[in-house]
């Protein structure tokens, strides 16, 4: 049930305060339960302050598109800070570009390409927030994140900013962790320097439009969905090992394995639960592991109450 809204929480702060907000509005696969409270900020010194005002106890999370994200059916105790903005900030600074954590990942290939640079158009293919690229390392079509980061902006709980080098963080496939910190508790992505090639902006931007167009063609883009499930184990493809196993179409509640991709899990008609996306993630899991003996790493990330 969606609760009030308080829109004006103090004279100092200008967002948004929702309370008892649905957070299937807010993730792609459209399913699960309802955050306590979730803070829409202005701008980046506006959540800045609002950090600076919760108490000291109070669980936090930064939610992006939510294109990579499962919440539970009981929902997040806590406060969730939605950021995300078609108004974020993009410019350059210098040969460096500049992008808010809460930008699009899309828009900065376009950026990118309309500036004349180029490689950064596998962006165009990651369906999130930069702030979501940059804490999971996103990639695809052979290029991830961090391989043209050359800083970042982090946002602290206690609202300060702070500028850090790549070197402060281990970062793989899929995975990026702040050394000796602690990422999405205390520290969140609040921006980042991207250095990408002087090149042809027009054969960039045709770039964007063919890779766009493989993605339509390969994924069920037209469903709920949370992109890739799995990550790939070393040389070899999840899609391949979930197909082998004869796991294309199999359901569980309303949540299904695509027929398009096998490595997408699928919430038809929005009917399914988040506990019934969650079961099938471990079926899928259990099924390759039993008949391929390869245990398949989730990439999406689940948070919140059970029922």
């Amino acid at each position: 049930m969606h609760m009030a809204e308080q829109t004006h929480l103090s004279d100092q702060l200008r967002g948004r305060l929702l309370y008892g907000e649905p957070m299937r509005r807010h993730v792609t696969w459209r399913a699960g339960g309802a955050a306590d409270r979730a803070y829409i900020p202005a701008d980046l010194d506006d959540a800045a302050q609002f950090l600076r005002g919760l108490p000291p106890g109070e669980p936090v999370y930064f939610i992006g598109l939510g294109s990579n994200l499962l919440v539970r059916d009981g929902g997040i105790r806590g406060t969730v800070v939605l950021a995300h903005s078609s108004h974020a900030v993009m410019r350059m600074d210098g040969e460096l570009v500049y992008a808010e954590a809460r930008a699009a990942s899309p828009k900065v290939a376009r950026y990118a390409a309309v500036h004349g640079y180029a490689g950064a158009e596998f962006l165009a293919g990651i369906p999130g927030t930069v702030g979501g690229a940059l804490a999971m390392n996103a990639g695809c079509y052979g290029s991830q994140t961090w391989d043209a980061v050359e800083r970042v902006l982090m946002l602290r709980r206690n609202g300060e900013l702070r500028e850090r080098k790549p070197g402060d963080f281990d970062v793989g496939y899929r995975h990026v962790a702040l050394r000796g910190g602690a990422l999405g508790m205390g520290e969140w992505f609040a921006a980042a320097w991207f250095r990408f090639e002087r090149g042809d902006g027009e054969a960039a931007r045709r770039r964007i439009k063919e890779l766009l167009q493989q993605r339509s063609d390969a994924q069920p883009l037209g469903l709920p969905n949370a992109g890739s499930v799995f990550r790939n184990p070393p040389g070899d493809h999840a899609a391949r090992l979930i197909e082998a196993c004869g796991l294309k179409g199999y359901a569980i509640g309303g949540a299904r394995v695509s027929e398009k991709h096998a490595n997408f899990i699928v919430n038809a008609e929005g009917r399914g639960s988040a506990a019934d996306i969650e079961n099938l993630i471990e079926h899928v899991r259990d099924t390759v592991l039993a008949r391929h003996g390869v245990e398949l790493i989730a990439e999406v990330r689940i948070v919140g109450e059970e029922q």
